[in-house]
């Protein structure tokens, strides 16, 4: 999100603010659907948004 100057209300494909606010703290992780909309939004693979090993 810094990278590409963006705010949480920027990603309402995502979710709502204090959906996006528990993924940010490490209290929610993406879910498949989540990760789809920012791979198409970023164009990068949805490696970048999957934690190794699954879980926090």
């Amino acid at each position: 999100m810094d990278q590409h100057g963006l705010i949480q209300s920027d990603l309402p494909e995502v979710g709502s603010q204090s959906v996006i606010s528990e993924i940010l703290t490490g209290r929610r992780m993406l879910n498949t659907r989540q990760i789809a909309a920012l791979v198409e939004r970023f164009h990068i693979g949805a490696d970048a948004f999957i934690e190794p090993g699954g879980a926090h």
